[in-house]
């Protein structure tokens, strides 16, 4: 027998791996509610628990013992089928043990007519060390109050680590055999006590446990003592209306901690200025908000735009002036109020101001603070004695970028297929050679997930005379010679005779022959396909979701960018260098990536407009299609990985006034940068006057 080197041999042993990377590494989430309710206060008292404070937690359940009828929309409702308070309670203890005991740090467990300020809540259990047993609220003697444990009151609320509530378990149905309670609260403490040895604690770690007890007939609003401003939990609430009340002032209360805090820290940073390079005067307005944007070349400077209350002098579609509406106007609108409402506590009760009317305004987008506004108000003044007197204010106001939301996504994958549309015309054919060797290397011979089908546009003269001259034969030999190469790749083509080629009308064709479940990527004869577009699409595109339509990366007219020069290697590469000489096209939506159930969808709800107007085909394209009648998330970015190189367009007069407007821009702008177009005419005068 031959020998076998050990050292060569190895086993592949299969390690099933978990889905998400916070179960794998036993992350959990922080705190989950329960709220006990019935089923006679589940339509009311739960309601208004589930309105107030149930989205500032990450999970909220109610537990209830019978179903009501009618489920309230929004809340998750968890019936155990038997209304004695003490089974409710150890049903709820048993089911959150049992389904999210791995998954929650901390429980926290209250009744309906329990308001709860759920930041401060957040706040407590981030302050706990997780991993201990714990069992805090508001400490209550038991009926006799001979002993000295004690059992937290439900009404208050009640806090329960993950540990205790593991090791309770074992013990759940000995307690609910064993131990006689009226009050479920009682029950549980009784319980906790005996098997585990813990009372519970308003204290811990240095944290308080604070609540509040709610007098008969109390206005929430007249409540000021320090005990009810700082506490997690009031009860008892008697009904909805007083939950939404105290909920009212407890956010009047936070909004009121919040300026404070912001008014500390701006004293703060303003005392600290003095110790930094620059002094008091570095300290920019208003503090403790990113400072303007510095550009670094004059191509970087943000405009201003000039308005005033009916017109705004920075319009959409390039012209000078245009009417201000929608929503500039209310923007305009709730910034001249603002700006009167700041003047006013700034200078009452001496002086009292009234807007007479806006003589300049000026705006300007800064993307690392937010919308900053000048405004030159007339206004009037009026004195403490009655006097009053016209001035001019200039008062300067920023509107603060605030938190970022995150957008849930559905979820995608890449493995999808991309089936990849090409309409060609008889003008665009010489560069066709270029796409297919691009699709050919970055598809085909990576085996990438992707099919292409040709559109040939005949006009109506080449259309007739197809027997005898076809102007699309040499492509088609092409395309015969890629599947001669691959002899299981099949590229399909249809043939269309149309005098005006639109968008539309060509996807109408197109949709109709593929299945409903078809990733498209709408191409154009100057893109060269890669895998990490492709890959941007697939991820971009989701159904019924969100279609994307990229903005290609177009490399300048030579014939500008080097004149008389010959272009280095290096610059016409495709390498991420190249895009330092060209532009983002952003006239162009030719490029797009959709899913065919979100068109289909979308052409239904055009129908019956074109009805009234047959024309609208021509004048829209697929952009227009779904930013007006679909409803879906429209993703409109710079796409680096789509390169094309110089084209001149040719653009038709017949489309729509918006989308020929549209070409010849692209065209202009792809001439070649302000520096460029500048020394070409800098080298034509000198030229001339010599």
């Amino acid at each position: 027998m031959g020998e076998i080197d050990l050292f060569h041999v190895c086993f592949f042993v299969h390690v099933p791996r978990t889905r998400y990377i916070h179960t794998e590494l036993g992350i959990r989430e922080r705190l989950l509610v329960g709220v006990l309710t019935s089923r006679a206060t589940l339509n009311t008292l739960a309601v208004a628990v589930n309105r107030t404070v149930a989205h500032h937690f990450h999970r909220t359940f109610f537990f209830t013992g019978l179903r009501s009828p009618k489920v309230p929309h929004g809340m998750t409702v968890v019936a155990h089928g038997d209304d004695r308070p003490v089974w409710l309670m150890y049903e709820t203890v048993r089911h959150l043990h049992q389904h999210y005991g791995s998954d929650y740090d901390w429980f926290f467990l209250a009744q309906d007519d329990t308001y709860m300020q759920a930041d401060r809540l957040s706040e407590l259990v981030g302050h706990l060390s997780a991993g201990q047993d714990l069992y805090m609220g508001r400490a209550e003697e038991f009926i006799g109050g001979e002993e000295k444990a004690r059992y937290c009151h439900g009404g208050y609320g009640y806090l329960l680590s993950r540990s205790l509530l593991a090791r309770l378990q074992p013990h759940l149905d000995t307690c609910r055999n064993d131990i006689l309670s009226v009050r479920p609260d009682e029950w549980l403490g009784r319980c906790i006590i005996d098997y585990l040895g813990l009372s519970c604690v308003e204290a811990h770690q240095e944290m308080t446990y604070r609540y509040f007890e709610l007098g008969k007939n109390a206005d929430p609003e007249r409540e000021d003592s320090a005990q009810f401003k700082n506490a997690f939990t009031v009860h008892p609430v008697s009904e909805p209306n007083l939950m939404y009340r105290l909920h009212k002032r407890f956010s009047q209360i936070e909004l009121e901690w919040t300026y404070l805090q912001i008014e500390q820290l701006q004293i703060q940073i303003n005392n600290l200025s003095d110790l930094t390079p620059e002094g008091k005067a570095g300290v920019t307005w208003p503090i403790g908000i990113n400072p303007p944007f510095k550009p670094r070349t004059r191509f970087e400077v943000i405009n201003w735009e000039y308005f005033t209350e009916e017109h705004i002098y920075s319009c959409i579609d390039g012209s000078p002036k245009c009417e201000m509406r929608g929503a500039d106007r209310a923007d305009v609108n709730a910034i001249l109020e603002i700006a009167v409402e700041r003047l006013n506590e700034r200078y009452q009760p001496q002086l009292r101001f009234r807007k007479r009317r806006l003589l300049n305004g000026y705006r300007r987008f800064d993307h690392t603070r937010g919308m900053e506004y000048v405004l030159d108000l007339a206004l009037e003044a009026y004195t403490q004695k009655g006097h009053s007197q016209v001035i001019v204010k200039r008062v300067t106001l920023l509107r603060p970028l605030s938190a970022v939301e995150i957008i849930p996504m559905p979820y995608v994958t890449e493995a999808t297929r991309v089936q990849v549309i090409l309409p060609v015309t008889a003008q665009d054919q010489d560069y066709v050679s270029n796409f297919l060797d691009m699709y050919v290397m970055n598809t085909l011979d990576t085996h990438d997930n992707v099919l292409l089908t040709f559109l040939f546009i005949y006009d109506p003269f080449d259309a007739q005379r197809v027997s005898q001259t076809d102007v699309f034969a040499g492509i088609k030999a092409m395309i015969g010679e890629v599947e001669k190469r691959y002899g299981d790749v099949k590229i399909p083509w249809i043939s269309v005779k149309t005098e005006v080629p639109s968008q539309v009308k060509l996807m109408d064709i197109i949709s109709k022959k593929h299945p409903v479940d078809t990733l498209f990527f709408l191409s154009s004869v100057w893109t060269e396909v890669n895998a990490d577009f492709l890959n941007r699409c697939r991820m971009n595109a989701i159904s019924n979701w969100q279609v994307f339509f990229p903005i290609h990366f177009q490399e300048y007219n030579p014939a500008v960018l080097y004149r008389d020069q010959q272009p280095s290697a290096a610059s016409s590469s495709f390498a991420s260098e190249s895009l330092r000489d060209g532009h983002f096209d952003r006239q162009v939506f030719d490029e797009a990536c959709f899913y065919n159930a979100d068109y289909m969808t979308a052409r239904t709800k055009m129908a019956a407009d074109i009805l009234d107007n047959e024309e609208l085909l021509e004048s829209m394209d697929v952009y227009d299609i779904f930013v007006r009648y679909s409803g879906l998330h429209v993703f409109r970015a710079v796409e680096p990985a789509l390169i094309q190189k110089y084209v001149r367009r040719a653009c038709n007069p017949r489309f729509s006034e918006d989308i020929y407007h549209r070409c010849v821009l692209s065209n202009l702008e792809g001439l070649g940068s302000r520096s460029h177009l500048a020394m070409a005419l800098f080298e034509q005068e000198q030229a001339n006057s010599t």
